[in-house]
């Protein structure tokens, strides 16, 4: 069976990478506020990237590193394909998930873990753009401004703090630069994202 944890941690993680990776969303003006965020988020209907992901692990001496890249098509189908060090892949598509480790092939039907299904639907609200679904499952706190902002998401459900303790996404404009999430274990991760431009 898979982990709860890590499902959550994986999703989490796709979510917010491909965010606001690809939008044409521009303005100048000085106050970034979050409901601007959500409007570049919403014009998103695909989106390609590649990344760079360190994990810090308790049990483990040095943080491990992967990289491989990520795809997006409106409204849910979100995957990531790591290349290094070991080829995996992570596919959401509509009420299931495709896991791909070691040429073995695992799908998890949605319905069967509610809280992973709970948290598909935060994910998805927040990639049409619909604050009030992301609210639904975290508190928000953007700070800073335009070139330099900051989105911190903390869980309200007692059931996702067990998992997340807060993610902290960090960008310039439209563009994601860093997401960092802590769990509630103490263990952490931090992805480096860099939008691949169409041919």
């Amino acid at each position: 069976m898979v982990k709860l944890t890590a499902i959550i941690s994986k999703l989490t993680l796709l979510s917010f990478l491909i965010l606001s990776m690809f939008s044409t969303f521009s303005r100048a003006e000085s106050n970034w506020t979050i409901e601007q965020l959500m409007q570049a988020l919403a014009a998103n209907t695909s989106g390609h990237a590649s990344f760079i992901e360190k994990k810090s692990i308790a049990m483990l001496d040095k943080p491990v590193e992967s990289s491989g890249e990520l795809f997006y098509t409106a409204p849910d189908r979100l995957e990531k394909r790591t290349l290094k060090p070991k080829p995996e892949s992570m596919l959401l598509d509509k009420d299931k998930m495709i896991v791909e480790q070691r040429g073995k092939k695992r799908t998890l039907q949605l319905q069967n873990y509610p809280e992973v299904a709970a948290f598909i639907d935060s994910i998805r609200g927040t990639l049409a753009g619909d604050r009030k679904a992301l609210e639904r499952a975290y508190q928000l706190d953007l700070t800073g401004d335009e070139k330099n902002w900051n989105l911190t998401l903390l869980p309200i459900e007692d059931k996702m703090k067990k998992i997340v303790a807060k993610i902290s996404i960090t960008g310039s404009g439209n563009l994601l630069q860093t997401i960092d999430i802590l769990q509630a274990d103490g263990d952490s991760s931090q992805m480096i994202i860099t939008p691949i431009p169409a041919p």
